[in-house]
């Protein structure tokens, strides 16, 4: 278990982020999960990619199935007429002649290159599989960050509509004590100048407020409601332990390995594509008068030379084979990488607001002390500005501090594989990845029960 002291789990016990008025009927951050799961037209697009790699198993099964098909001729012959012959001038001499057939063809034997060639496929829909994960894992976590970042900004502009209203005071004050010639014309100017930059921070902070409400429309697929305070997830590991966990656990790891154990599979099935295969082929012939005749029979034939092109397809398939490997070293390096950067923005954050949350304790005591010192004469405006300003800055830090606190957490959860509705228990219908594939595994007839209920499977997700 991850520990960082009593501060951070008073902290973490009590993130708020913003007022807890209200807080019962607010959008959670839960609800805002869901949404983005329910409405991300990328984790669509990437089920669609899956069923796509599913069929690739069932075109790869069907080489081991029998393959019927039909042909039908129709053909037209006249004799060329003879001048003054018997044909010139007579009866239509046309002849019509019909023919159809039923062919029929079966692979016997190839060396398990078609078996192969199946359970090749099956690693690439595993890959595919934890690639859809992940982007699960990068749909969730975008809207994480969306809704963060609006707590953030929200923050912003609510501590600098408050700063407008305390440095508007203070100018009111400038120009009292001026007009009885306690202070300067210049300390009326520097508290102008303070409500003026207070003014343009609070018309910034707005401005981010509105692009971080764009991008969580953007990331969840509808605009956001009053927002839940938030607390930050719970870590479970320790940093050495949480690398462990990801390499073992993280989807594009899992995918690698996957697209590894396809490539090997490549291999072997280039090579097989070496030797000869046995086939069973017969057909079924008519005429004109429904004659019919049968012919059946087993081909063996194999290739000889095509001029290296097969030996280069058993090399091209080594080189994909290790370039996949390499492919998984640095992934592996890359989320080891981002577990280590997670903690340590973690870390950061935790003493960060340890550090902002006593430094607006002290810049509180100091600003309201420095306030009562300039109404003795003893502190200049700028005096008083300042101390306001460090108790600004302080505020606006532990504000920061909370929200990048939150977000590290997510990143550690994302980081180690498990930032998916089915982990954060969202209560959601799920997408089961094995429902299609159970469907066309074994490449049924399109006519077949099977194939009658993939119609209707298809028809309800085109709706």
């Amino acid at each position: 278990m991850i520990r960082f002291g009593k501060t951070f789990r008073t902290i973490a016990a009590s993130l708020l982020i913003g007022a807890a008025a209200g807080a019962a009927s607010a959008e959670t951050l839960a609800d805002t999960l869901v949404s983005a799961y329910e409405n991300s037209g990328l984790l669509e697009q990437n089920r669609a990619l899956l069923r796509a790699a599913d069929e690739d198993v069932a075109i790869a099964a069907a080489a081991l199935k029998p393959i019927l098909s039909w042909s039908a001729n129709a053909s037209i012959a006249s004799p060329r007429p003879v001048v003054g012959g018997s044909v010139f001038g007579g009866g239509d001499t046309r002849t019509i002649t019909t023919s159809a057939s039923l062919n029929a063809e079966m692979l016997l034997y190839d060396f398990g290159r078609s078996e192969t060639a199946i359970a090749a496929q099956k690693e690439v829909v595993l890959a595919t599989r934890e690639q859809l994960r992940d982007i699960e894992q990068q749909i969730l976590l975008r809207a994480v960050t969306a809704y963060l970042n609006i707590k953030r900004f929200s923050e912003f502009v609510a501590l600098r509509d408050s700063n407008v209203r305390v440095i508007t005071q203070e100018l009111r004050a400038a120009r009292d004590r001026f007009e009885v010639g306690e202070v300067t014309r210049t300390d009326v100017s520097l508290a102008e100048a303070a409500l003026a930059a207070a003014r343009s921070e609070l018309a910034s902070s707005q401005g981010e407020r509105a692009q971080a409400v764009e991008e969580f429309i953007a990331a969840v697929g509808r605009p956001p409601g009053a927002l839940a305070p938030v607390q930050p997830a719970p870590i479970e590991y320790g940093l050495d332990a949480a690398k462990d966990f990801a390499v073992r656990n993280h989807p594009l790891i899992r995918a690698a390995q996957h697209n590894i154990a396809a490539a090997e599979l490549n291999i072997v099935r280039a090579e097989a594509a070496q030797r000869p295969t046995v086939r069973a082929q017969g057909s079924i012939n008519f005429d004109t008068d429904f004659n019919s005749s049968e012919q059946f029979g087993i081909s063996i034939g194999g290739p000889i030379s095509q001029g290296g092109a097969l030996a280069a397809q058993v090399r091209q398939a080594m080189a994909q084979r290790d370039a996949q490997r390499a492919g998984l070293h640095i992934t592996v390096n890359q989320i080891e990488q981002q577990v280590g950067n997670a903690y340590a923005l973690l870390a950061v954050a935790v003493a960060s607001a340890e550090a902002s949350d006593r430094q607006i304790r002290a810049s509180r005591v100091a600003f309201q002390g420095v306030r009562e010192e300039a109404t003795l004469g003893a502190r200049t405006t700028l005096d008083v500005l300042n101390a306001e300003q460090d108790l600004l800055d302080a505020q606006a830090n532990l504000i920061s501090a909370q929200v990048d606190q939150a977000i590290a957490s997510y990143n550690i959860l994302a980081a180690l594989g498990l930032l998916t509705a089915e982990h954060l228990n969202l209560g959601v219908q799920s997408y089961d990845p094995a429902a299609y594939y159970n469907l066309v595994k074994d490449a049924p007839l399109g006519l077949s029960d099977r194939g009658r209920a993939l119609d209707r499977v298809l028809e309800a997700i085109g709706d």
